[in-house]
């Protein structure tokens, strides 16, 4: 987790029904469920806004049965398109091959998880050495008969002899954390509830683990209540749950939240504090040697801080403070203050993503125009060498130790899958470690990366991917995958699925929108709160240059996004229907006035602003996609959510949905697609993923006029 809090939500209550209504059926091919209106209005700062299906914010047998119709609505639209069949077939076919994790050490023993090819969840598989014979030590299709409990979490003592997991149900946030022994393979007795946002860090003689967790939460409510006030504790293994220590809490701060991580010395529990999805966050520790209270050793919410390692009391950061883009530095905890931290490695011109305290060196992965790059320097900050990586794309999972010199990395590209290299330090090497047999040849696709300039001029780089030998004559059929939001990065990353759509002539381009972190901090600032207009203008621009460029045209351009990109989704289709042909807003923050009163919903306020407060409101109304639907002809759209979504709460669809339903004047299709036992996308067993990417497909090529 270190510290890094990200999560997004959504809906509940039922207003009184006074009225029902019906798209008008002159307006569409399909007869939508019918959806009753209320009389519902609020205020907002004087702003009258009505909701008129604030009744689907509610579990109720209405509600229920109207989901019902619509889900056998979109499955019988989805079911007559001829297409499909073959996309699931094609996709199960470039699915099904050997798949492995970057592998990482602990004791003498090597951990890593490994996928046969159709298996709903990874295993997780032990071996002796590098070179010793793996056997499995968890599997997570054994947990459940349709695959949709998955592994949440994993943690192995420092030791190698105790496995804690954890594992969740349907999608949802909400784990449980159970332990093994390594050796034998047995479960142990001990089970930890209500977790939610915190993985297990076992103390330096695995006698325990620290984790977060909230209260048990009410009846009915677990799916769609507030998650407040998270509490730190300490099990201690073959004890009861209830016999827990508390380690910190902080009733005066409710929307606290905390990581943690015990240094590879055993001395330290260092702790993260976060304030919902805010990229700062605060750094205490506790001394487990010497005991004692907390210690409030970054107590001001002024940037982010992930701690990298430490030496005795010297603790490495990587850290934006005064450095948006990035720099390292070294703090002695017996000297805090800032006059006596000492800058390692200052900003350079390009972010970093990550560093890893290996072989007593600093590994820094940056990025540069969001493709990985790793350099190496020692502990005084002096540049030591670049790693020559195995091409451009992405490099995840790198796994070392402090007293190690070998390390594990994963590789992969939009077109390559993902493979696994070795780093020895000492001999400068990067070797291929595991690489899989593949259905479909990576030499017939080209990623390539483009520049394009915004709506006020910025700068923004994109990745567009597509089968050799395709014309730029208009007439591919295009998706234009986004997020934009979170300081997250959408660097290169591998979908079989994605293969299928380029094998048919497909062309699958990714542009890095600002909000997201591929520029460092300034460049995630510039798509938050008031200015998030700039990553729909952003979409808007890469949009339009595929058109300009003939890659595509409208009639063949097709949109989609996930969660916050779910959200970017629905500003698209409202404020530029007109540039396309589909639209798929994916379990997507869609009612920006009512975000914040579901789950963990709370927490985005950081990162778009609240109507509770007078100041946010006006520019979240202007863009909140349920707000901005109006009477006119809109693109085909499928608004996909799943049922057991305790992230952004299935609401945020149904409200969309049936208020576009109702005002679609085209002939073009509005489907919502309810995914059954899943939840925001975590977890999601692989028969599952196939379908779902089976019907994205299928949608788009049926409303692009795509029938070979």
């Amino acid at each position: 987790m270190k510290g890094k809090l990200l999560v997004i939500a959504m809906a509940a209550l039922l207003g009184a029904c006074q009225q029902t209504v019906q798209a008008p059926k002159a307006a569409s091919a399909l007869v939508y469920p019918q959806a009753h209106i209320v009389d519902q209005v609020d205020d907002y700062h004087g702003t009258q806004v009505a909701d008129p299906y604030r009744w689907l914010e509610s579990d109720s047998p209405q509600v229920s049965q109207w989901v019902s119709q619509e889900k056998a609505l979109a499955e019988q639209y989805l079911a007559s398109i001829p297409v499909r069949a073959e996309l699931e077939k094609r996709i199960t076919a470039l699915w099904n091959y050997e798949k492995f994790s970057s592998p990482f050490r602990r004791g003498t023993n090597l951990f890593y998880f490994r996928n046969d090819g159709l298996q709903s969840q990874d295993v997780l598989y032990v071996q002796d050495g590098t070179e010793g014979a793996a056997r499995v030590l968890l599997d997570p299709n054994r947990l459940s008969t349709d695959g949709t409990v998955a592994l949440s979490g994993t943690s192995v003592s420092k030791d190698g002899k105790l496995l804690a997991f954890g594992t969740s149900k349907a999608g949802s946030d909400w784990q449980q954390w159970q332990f093994l022994d390594v050796a034998t393979g047995k479960p142990l007795a001990d089970k930890l509830d209500w977790i939610k946002f915190s993985t297990a860090q076992w103390d330096k003689d695995g006698r325990g683990v620290f984790y977060g967790r909230y209260d048990k939460p009410k009846a009915g409510v677990a799916l769609t209540g507030v998650n407040f006030n998270q509490k730190l504790y300490y099990h201690r293994i073959g004890t009861s749950q209830s016999q827990d220590l508390l380690v910190y809490r902080r009733p005066d701060h409710k929307d606290w939240g905390f990581g943690t991580e015990v240094t590879d010395d055993g001395r330290y529990l260092i702790i993260y504090v976060s304030k919902g999805t805010d990229s700062r966050n605060r750094i205490f520790y506790k001394d487990l040697k010497e005991g004692g209270k907390v210690v409030e050793l970054l107590p001001n919410l002024e940037a982010s801080y992930n701690f990298i390692g430490n030496e005795g009391p010297r603790f490495y950061f990587e850290t934006n403070l005064d450095a948006p883009r990035g720099k390292v530095i070294a703090i002695d905890i017996r000297r805090p203050a800032k006059a006596n931290w000492q800058t390692l490695i200052p900003q350079g011109e390009n972010p970093i993503a990550s560093v890893v305290l290996f072989d007593h060196k600093l590994l820094v992965q940056g990025m540069k125009d969001a493709l990985s790059e790793l350099k190496v320097y020692d502990l005084k900050g002096t540049y030591l060498r670049t790693v020559a990586l195995p091409g451009k794309g992405t490099v995840s999972q790198l796994y070392g130790q402090v007293d190690s010199k070998e390390a594990f990395f994963s590789f992969n590209s939009y077109i390559q899958a993902p493979s696994v290299y070795k780093l020895d330090l000492e001999q400068n090497q990067v070797s291929l470690y595991r690489q899989p047999a593949l259905a479909y040849n990576p030499d017939d696709f080209v990623s390539e990366q483009v520049f394009y300039r915004s709506k006020d001029g910025t700068r923004v780089p994109m990745m567009i991917s597509y089968k050799k030998g395709i014309k730029l004559d208009g007439a591919n059929p295009t998706l234009l995958y986004a997020y934009g939001g979170f300081n997250i990065s959408l660097t290169p990353r591998f979908s079989p699925a994605n293969i299928a759509w380029m094998e048919r002539g497909g062309v699958y381009a990714v542009p890095n929108l600002r909000g997201g972190g591929e520029y460092g901090e300034a460049w995630h600032q510039a798509g938050m709160k008031e200015k998030k207009q700039n990553v729909f203008d952003d979409y808007i621009a890469a949009a339009e240059y595929l058109i300009e460029t003939g890659y595509t045209r409208p009639q063949k351009l097709g949109a989609y996004g996930r969660s916050n990109g779910g959200l970017l989704m629905g500003a698209a289709l409202t404020q530029r229907p007109d540039l396309f042909a589909a639209v798929l807003p994916a379990v997507g923050v869609l009612d920006m006035l009512r975000f914040q009163k579901f789950t963990i919903g709370w927490a985005w306020t950081s990162e778009y602003g609240s109507s509770d407060n007078a100041a946010d409101f006006p520019y979240l109304y202007a863009y909140s996609p349920l707000h901005n639907l109006k009477k006119r002809a809109y693109p085909a759209t499928m608004v996909m959510t799943a049922d057991h979504d305790d992230r952004v709460v299935p609401y945020h669809s149904f409200k969309f949905a049936a208020t576009l339903q109702a005002d679609q004047q085209g002939l073009a299709p509005v489907i919502l697609r309810v995914e059954h036992n899943a939840g925001h996308g975590a977890g999601k067993p692989t028969a599952m993923k196939i379908r779902e990417a089976s019907d994205i497909f299928a949608f788009l090529l049926k409303n692009m006029g795509e029938t070979r």
